[in-house]
């Protein structure tokens, strides 16, 4: 997967404004659904595309997080080695984000030789400037397996929430970081026994020591780089509570080598080298990585992730950079999601609840109307939901009747015998302030998209592009484009045609970070090149005389009755279940209807003379076993 660009290696270009993005990297123990997806590398995606339409160098690199307790976990269950799993999974999560469109400069794998030479360099460094320290430490050890257990192998009741599915690692309800030791009731994540504490060695990073400068950081990058509101509050509440040294090597055997006499069977922990995956996945993309992550002067660092990852890289990573006394490019801004749920309750793959990546495609619905939608609903100041009707009605309503109505009537009528498909002069018809308007006002929205993205304000600038399409579609119905106006006032129709084909030139480049396909969509019908976004528009980006191509419908309607079908289809096993004893109900219920008629049937024929006994109970038999043979039909269909 690569960006909407050159094939050539992107670097930095002193003079210019470089830009390096990086979206959360996602586990490759999973298939990411669409919470994961908006709340990083979609996010990350709408930035990157815009960076670029405005003309910044811009290098958006991820990859898949391959190392640690989780992969080991899902490898174990699934009865094949660690690098079968990163195989099998990092070929699926590709796969997801190339239909999703996702425009990576680069997408990468933590398990490389510069992930181990970038991660022992920052840890060597950091133990050099007495930053790191040994401790001897009590871990829960598995008598039934005979093994240390990681964190992430320990599941219990969370000490401070009382959550039951809490892990060792994290509380995934409450968000707070837990020793395994601590956990209530817990148990051996695979063999469900209690392990019992037992001491081991590891290497800690003494965080404590660090929180002075990244205090003193920490205030000028939320500030300068505008942070989202809830990455400055988990940060600000880390600092408060005061920063601890925390264990960075694991008794485990996948992961990055400890580069430490002794430690031979330990490695380094993932929370603390997988940011360092970013560097590493740079560093498999170019030699010259560090032209971008020792470059702080000339670029500018834009992180993406769920509000789960954030104390990762604005505590974690920036304090490892710090400590190696190397010069760093650093976090600049970080834009952070709360959750997107699923019709008012959770994503869960166990349960088969909610819509993963890999079923998104198998709606037959196009991935931009499922980048529209969830980029609309980006949880960005509070949690959000994923409902079926919101979804449809968002194609239907927005995007077929807002952006889909303005371009195919404009194209069309321009297509039509009036034009030939050619642009008519709209350069005659002058005066009118109609016209200076509505350029002011298409201007001032313009300005402001610009402002909200410059500010990674994803959502509100989706919407800022959609209020420019309307104003479109005001041009259209303020001037009444028919044939009427095209012969009775014939400059004035050139001239809404001339102002409308431009409107839309812009529109496509505006669109595009969010709907790429669509644009390119436009693109054709319009056979014109991308516009790069202008800090203001002039409305004469089609000159009299070219001509476009064939109208096409951006979107499709969808019909309202797909929303129980969707609703049934990823409701999970719950609402399979549900509609089951549903439909047995049903089918007993007729069934007892029918053996009442048949009663009837039965005491009706023996009043009457001249039927025999065993007419009647033959066609009581006969009743009965139809009736049976629907039932068990219904529990066929069911099952």
């Amino acid at each position: 997967m690569a960006g909407d660009g050159a094939a050539k290696t992107i670097l930095p270009v002193e003079g210019e404004r470089n830009v390096l993005i990086t979206s959360a990297l996602p586990y490759v123990n999973n298939v990411p659904h669409l919470g994961n997806i908006v709340g990083s590398v979609l996010s990350a995606d709408v930035f990157a595309r815009y960076s670029r339409a405005r003309g910044y160098n811009t290098l958006y690199v991820c990859g898949t997080d391959e190392y640690g307790t989780a992969t080991e976990t899902k490898a174990i269950e699934e009865k094949i080695t660690p690098q079968q799993l990163c195989d099998k999974y990092y070929a699926l999560h590709s796969e997801v984000y190339e239909w999703f469109k996702i425009s990576f400069d680069h997408f990468g794998r933590t398990p490389t030789k510069q992930q181990t030479d970038i991660a022992q360099d920052i840890f060597t460094k950091l133990n050099k400037h007495g930053y790191l320290e040994e401790k001897t430490t009590t871990q829960p050890y598995c008598e039934t397996h005979n093994s240390f257990l990681a964190d992430r192998f320990v599941e219990g009741e969370c000490p401070l929430c009382h959550y039951e599915d809490a892990r060792g690692d994290q509380c995934d309800k409450c968000g707070h970081l837990l020793d395994p030791l601590e956990l209530i009731n817990p148990k051996c994540k695979l063999d469900r026994a209690t392990p019992v504490p037992r001491e081991t060695k590891h290497v800690y990073l003494c965080l404590d020591k660090l929180q002075p400068a990244l205090e003193e950081w920490f205030k000028k990058s939320s500030e300068e780089g505008k942070w989202s509101s809830n990455g400055t509050h988990i940060t600000s509440s880390w600092l408060k509570e005061g920063l601890h040294p925390r264990g960075i090597t694991r008794d485990l055997k996948w992961g990055t080598a400890v580069p430490l006499e002794g430690y031979e069977d330990k490695v380094m922990y993932v929370w603390f080298d997988a940011c360092i995956g970013y560097v590493s996945i740079t560093a498999t993309y170019t030699d010259e990585w560090e032209k971008w992550w020792r470059n702080p002067e000339h670029v500018q660092l834009y992180q993406f992730m769920g509000k789960d990852n954030v104390p990762f890289h604005t505590v974690v990573f920036p304090c490892s950079q710090m400590g190696t006394q190397d010069k760093w490019t650093m976090l600049n801004t970080i834009s952070t999601t709360e959750y997107l749920n699923y019709e008012k309750g959770k994503f869960s793959k166990s349960r088969n609840i909610g819509v993963f990546g890999n079923n998104a495609k198998d709606t037959g619905i196009p991935a931009d109307v499922w980048r529209y939608y969830l980029l609309s609903h980006r949880p960005e100041t509070g949690d959000s939901e994923f409902e079926w009707d919101g979804f449809i009605a968002a194609n239907n309503n927005e995007l077929l009747k807002n952006l889909g109505n303005f371009v195919n009537r404009v194209i069309k009528f321009v297509n039509s015998k009036i034009y030939d498909s050619v642009v008519p002069d709209y350069t005659k018809f002058k005066g009118d302030p109609y016209f200076d308007e509505h350029k002011k006002k298409v201007n001032d929205y313009l300005k402001r998209y610009i402002e909200e993205l410059e500010n990674v304000k994803i959502k509100a600038g989706l919407a800022t592009a959609m209020t420019i399409s309307s104003l479109g579609n005001a041009l259209l119905q303020d001037n009444k484009l028919d044939n009427k106006l095209a012969t009775e006032y014939p400059e004035r129709c050139a001239a809404v045609v001339g102002i409308a084909l431009s409107h839309i030139h812009l529109l496509a480049s505006l669109i595009q970070p969010y709907m790429p396909d669509t644009t390119d969509l436009i693109l054709s019908q319009l056979s014109a090149p991308f516009l790069c976004i202008p800090d203001v528009w002039q409305a004469t980006s089609l000159p009299p005389g070219h001509k476009i191509g064939k109208a096409a419908y951006l979107f499709s309607n969808i019909k309202p009755e797909k929303e129980n079908e969707w609703r049934e289809l990823f409701g999970g096993d719950e609402a399979r279940k549900a509609k089951e004893e549903k439909a047995a109900k049903a089918a007993a219920k007729k069934a007892d209807k029918e053996r009442k008629k048949a009663r009837k049937e039965k005491e009706a024929a023996e009043k009457k003379e001249g039927v025999g006994k065993g007419t009647v109970e033959s066609a009581e038999k006969k009743a009965v076993e139809e009736v049976a043979d629907g039932v068990e039909q219904v529990q066929l269909q069911t099952s």
